[in-house]
């Protein structure tokens, strides 16, 4: 079989048979795209040609090019699901990635926004919202919601109006693997979320000329109308975050570490939090007790006499 039409056939089937989310799906159509590339140039064209050194020739390369450990285990990972399926396939003979090895990537402890700055942003944002126009009322609700939930923000993105309940305080969350969860918010993102939908969400839909935009079911919109993109709401989160000294360098991402770093620094039970966030694996959860660990260890560094 062709190379790339192998690749093809791979990225339907994670969409389609796996139901791999469009996310997932990108990601993996961008590592094999980078493969193939690399195999053309050096004549590798049929599926069979391609041996368990090509996989490592390319991994090497890249390191040596300077890319993260992390990427480089992510295009592994990669490799060794497009060689199962491969194989399964009749595409080739063997699996012959299987035995490729991701490198060690380490863990690194995810950054987190202090809490007396958490307090800072919202207010400002706040303020903001009272005094300005839908889109600062918009943007209060998000960040509110992003850190009261610990949601991702494609699973915001995501978010349909019959996915928020107002009344119990829950968001009903469709997350990795489409698999759903439901997810508890305070009263302080219940107020913001109530201040959008009343007036702010109606301005932003009427912003669009298409007949259509009113009868859009996104809970949040963008300035045209239209339902929210991903990167329009990393785009505005990565703003505001800017603004903070204490979140300086930090990404979006860090509203979802700085919600399950709260929760167990006030006490929640470490399942709770894993039920929360939609991991699959509690060892995933794990690195925010670390983080916690971390800073006792530095307040008591402080504090104390005989540290």
């Amino acid at each position: 079989m062709d190379i790339a039409a192998a690749r093809e056939e791979f990225i339907d089937y994670v969409r389609v048979e796996r139901n791999f989310s469009a996310q997932t799906a990108r990601a993996y159509a961008s590592d094999l795209n980078a493969f193939v590339q690399w195999a053309a140039a050096r004549a590798l064209i049929d599926t069979r040609d391609v041996e368990l050194d090509n996989y490592r020739d390319w991994l090497w390369k890249m390191s040596n090019d300077g890319l993260a450990p992390s990427t480089i285990a992510r295009r592994s990972a990669t490799l060794r699901s497009w060689s199962a399926w491969m194989w399964r396939e009749g595409a080739t003979e063997t699996d012959t990635a299987a035995r490729l090895r991701s490198p060690k990537t380490g863990k690194r402890l995810p950054k987190v926004v202090p809490r007396d700055a958490m307090d800072a942003v919202l207010r400002g944002l706040g303020a903001a919202a009272a005094e300005g126009g839908p889109t600062d009322v918009r943007d209060h609700a998000i960040v509110e919601l992003l850190y009261a939930s610990g949601l991702r923000v494609s699973e915001l993105c995501g978010l349909d109006i019959d996915d928020i309940d107002l009344d119990r305080l829950t968001v009903r969350v469709t997350g990795k693997g489409s698999k759903q969860r439901i997810v508890p918010f305070g009263v302080p993102a219940q107020s913001a979320i109530i201040d959008y939908l009343r007036d702010a969400r109606a301005h932003l839909l009427r912003q669009n000329s298409a007949p259509t935009a009113g009868d859009t079911s996104a809970v949040f919109v963008g300035t045209r109308g239209a339902r929210l993109s991903t990167r329009s709401a990393y785009t505005v989160i990565s703003r505001i975050l800017s603004r903070v000294p204490a979140a300086s360098g930090v990404g979006p991402h860090t509203l979802r570490h700085t919600a399950a770093t709260h929760l167990l620094d006030g006490g929640a039970d470490l399942r709770a939090v894993q039920e929360l966030l939609g991991h699959s694996s509690l060892g995933t959860t794990q690195i925010y007790t670390h983080v916690s660990a971390d800073r006792l260890r530095e307040s008591y560094r402080l504090a104390h006499p005989r540290a």
